[in-house]
C-alpha cells in the first residue's frame, strides 16, 4: 500500500486567539478570518514487510523507529507524529512527511501536517472520518503534543481550502467560505519568513490564562481584535482594499497589546523597511513573536517591498491562495 496526502498552510488574517476555547464564549460574535496557501505538508505512508514502524521527517532530517505502536505514546522526538501513529495503532508502516513550511513560522504547519498525517492513516487503517470529525482528531493529538490548548482555525484551512470565516459560537463553531477576489488580495500580500521561529503554544497559553483569571486588559484587547475582524470580513467580500489595510493595521495593533513578547525588535525593524518601501499594514502570522510576517500595500508596490524585506533580512516566501484544501493521492 503506498498513500499520499497533503494539505495547505494559512495566513490568519483576523481574529487569531480568539479561537482557543472557551476564549470565544466570552466575545459574542467572535470569528476568525483565514486563506489557505500554497506551501503545502505532505505524507507519504508505505507498507513494510514487517511490523517494525519508521517516522521520517524530511525537512528536520529527523527519524524515528519503533517495534511496537505501544511505544510511540512517550516518544519524545517527532512527537505530534509519534502520537498520530500511535492513536491509529500503525505497524509494518513507513511514513514520510515534509514541510514547505519554515520551522515555527506561525502559518499553521504543524496544522497542516497534522492533517495529512491524519488522513493517511485513517486510509491506511480503513477507516473513514467526516472532514470535522478527522480535524477533532488532528486538534486533540496535537493538544496532547505541546501540552496546551489549542485554537480551533488552524485545521480548517488544511482540510477546506479557500477563504473563509470561522465564526466562534456557544451553539457551535460554523466555517462559512467568503466570495473574495484571491488574486486581487494577492497583488496587495508579500509574506516572509523573518528568521526567527516562535512558539505559538507558549505565547497563546499565558494570554489565554490571564484571560480565564479577568485579566480586563486582555478582555478589552480581544473585544477589539472581534471588532476588527467582522470589520474586516465585509471590506474584504467587499473588495474595499483600503479598509482591508486599515483593518489588518488595527489588528497588529491589537494584538500588540496582548504580549509584550508577540512583536520584537527584529519585526519592528522589517516593518519599518515595508512601510518605508510603500506598505501600508503588516502583521505577523500566528502568535507572534518570529515567524512568518505579512505585509499589505498597493500592488505597483509589491516588488518594492518584497526587495525591502529581503535587504532587511527576510525571506520572501513564493506562495499562492490555494482552493484546495487536503489532497489524497
Amino acid at each position: 500500500m503506498n498513500i499520499a496526502t497533503s494539505a495547505p498552510t494559512r495566513i490568519d488574517l483576523a481574529g487569531g486567539t480568539i479561537d482557543i476555547w472557551p476564549l470565544y464564549l466570552f466575545h459574542p460574535g467572535a470569528q476568525t478570518l483565514n486563506a489557505a496557501i500554497s506551501l503545502r505538508a505532505s505524507a507519504r505512508l508505505v507498507t513494510r514487510s514487517d511490523d517494525l514502524i519508521v517516522i521520517q521527517s524530511d525537512d528536520t532530517s529527523t527519524t524515528v523507529e519503533a517495534a511496537r505502536w505501544q511505544d510511540l505514546r512517550t516518544e519524545k522526538r517527532l512527537r505530534l507524529l509519534s502520537l498520530l501513529v500511535h492513536f491509529f495503532e500503525g505497524h509494518g508502516i513507513t511514513l514520510t512527511t515534509n514541510s514547505q513550511s519554515p520551522a515555527g513560522a506561525g502559518i499553521a504547519g504543524s496544522s497542516a501536517l497534522n492533517v495529512a498525517v491524519c488522513a493517511a492513516l485513517a486510509d491506511w487503517r480503513r477507516v473513514h472520518y467526516e472532514p470535522e470529525a478527522l480535524l477533532q482528531i488532528a486538534m486533540n493529538i496535537e493538544a496532547q503534543a505541546i501540552n496546551v490548548p489549542t485554537g480551533l482555525q488552524d485545521y480548517r484551512p488544511a482540510l477546506y481550502g479557500g477563504i473563509a470565516a470561522l465564526e466562534l459560537e456557544v451553539d457551535g463553531v460554523r466555517r462559512v467560505p467568503l466570495d473574495v477576489d484571491l488574486k486581487e488580495l494577492q497583488r496587495r500580500i508579500v509574506l516572509c519568513y523573518t528568521g526567527e521561529p516562535r512558539n505559538s503554544g507558549t505565547n497563546n497559553w499565558e494570554i489565554t490564562k490571564k484571560h480565564v483569571d479577568g485579566d480586563r486588559h486582555i478582555f478589552d484587547c480581544f473585544e477589539r481584535i472581534r471588532d476588527t475582524a467582522a470589520v474586516m470580513r465585509d471590506a474584504l467580500v467587499g473588495g474595499n482594499w483600503d479598509s482591508v489595510g486599515a483593518a489588518i493595521a488595527d489588528e497588529w495593533q491589537n494584538r500588540k497589546r496582548l504580549a509584550p513578547g508577540v512583536t520584537t525588535p527584529a519585526i519592528d525593524q522589517l516593518i519599518a523597511r515595508a512601510t518605508g518601501a510603500g506598505a501600508t499594514a503588516a502583521k505577523v502570522c500566528g502568535a507572534g513573536g518570529g515567524g512568518c510576517l505579512f505585509c499589505f500595500g498597493p500592488p505597483d508596490r509589491r516588488t518594492e517591498i518584497a526587495d525591502a524585506l529581503a535587504s532587511g533580512g527576510a525571506s520572501v516566501l513564493d506562495y499562492t491562495f490555494e482552493q484546495h484544501g487536503l489532497v489524497r493521492g
